[in-house]
């Protein structure tokens, strides 16, 4: 497909900027990063795409790309221009380059000659690394299947996890409401969350979330809340879980380690399933037509007024 003109005179532009054109990939960056540049907002907008995923756009063409990217292809040429190449396939081609130069190989020696920050990195990256590619040969989909029916049918979902949880339960939580799930996270700011779970009836459902050694106030609160007849589902690390005793349906995620810590790699992958799942479910009760079908608060109702 032909790229689009851009209307603005580039060699302007690009005097403007104070550069000339970037020969490759790395000083394409150095370029973006340098912090001397002071871009429009579309243009910019195509910078942080083009540094997030540069196999996209060797591989892509320009409408492919600016869709991906949320912009017109004639914004991908105006940067490509600004930049001093003919258009987007000239910029393209540095990435291409950049793909089939050995990069992977040259991230590995440079991982072995670049001293302990580099082998950091790296361990971290393959420690997550072999978190994500054991999730799918670990996880019990029926496990997880349960987990979701059970968030899918509540009227409001209370989110408990603290310490590294926490952050699974904090993304969990803006994940739900973007899809128009109504939840609350629990964070126990004020040590106000054993109050907090006293308003969740047996219409909701309470997600913990906590992994080993199990030492937060995660296990108590859910606890609390399965006393009180509350349906809970979990996500843990193993069947030892004080979690799992108490839950109707857990899933299971193992994390790799790596200088005695542990990524978050592959638990939020599988929550982010989980949320989309959850999404899916509910989107089916309705188009089912299930307003035919007794809500769980009138399920419960009836079972109390029969004889």
């Amino acid at each position: 497909m032909g790229e689009i003109a851009p209307t603005l005179d580039k060699k302007q532009d690009r005097a403007a900027l104070g550069y000339s054109r970037p020969e490759s990939y790395e000083e394409l960056r150095a370029v973006l990063s340098s912090g001397t540049m002071r871009l429009p907002t579309k243009l910019r907008q195509v910078a942080i795409y083009l540094w997030q995923h540069p196999t996209v756009v060797a591989l892509g063409n320009v409408t492919e790309v600016a869709r991906q990217a949320g912009v017109q292809p004639s914004t991908l040429v105006r940067f490509a221009q600004t930049f001093g190449y003919t258009g987007f396939s000239d910029l393209q081609e540095v990435f291409k380059t950049y793909l089939s130069g050995g990069w992977r190989d040259k991230s590995a020696s440079e991982s072995e000659s670049g001293g302990e920050s580099a082998q950091l990195v790296d361990g971290f990256v393959k420690s997550s690394t072999a978190s994500l590619s054991r999730v799918r040969d670990r996880l019990d989909m029926i496990g997880f299947e349960a987990v979701a029916e059970a968030l899918a049918e509540a009227e409001l979902i209370y989110i408990l996890g603290s310490k590294r949880a926490f952050a699974v339960s904090t993304y969990l939580s803006l994940a739900l409401s973007k899809l128009g799930v109504r939840n609350i996270a629990v964070d126990n700011v004020g040590a106000a969350a054993f109050e907090h779970l006293r308003c969740a009836t047996e219409t909701d459902a309470v997600l913990a979330i906590s992994f080993t050694p199990y030492n937060s106030i995660t296990p108590e609160l859910a606890a609390s809340a399965a006393e009180r007849g509350v349906p809970m589902v979990s996500i843990t690390d193993s069947a030892f879980s004080p979690l799992v005793p108490l839950s109707k349906a857990y899933i299971e995620v193992v994390e790799e380690d790596f200088s005695g810590f542990k990524s978050l790699a592959a638990t939020l992958s599988v929550a982010m399933a989980l949320v989309l799942r959850v999404a899916q479910l509910r989107g089916g009760l309705a188009e089912r037509g299930d307003e035919n079908k007794p809500s769980r608060k009138a399920r419960k109702r009836k079972r109390a007024l029969s004889p």
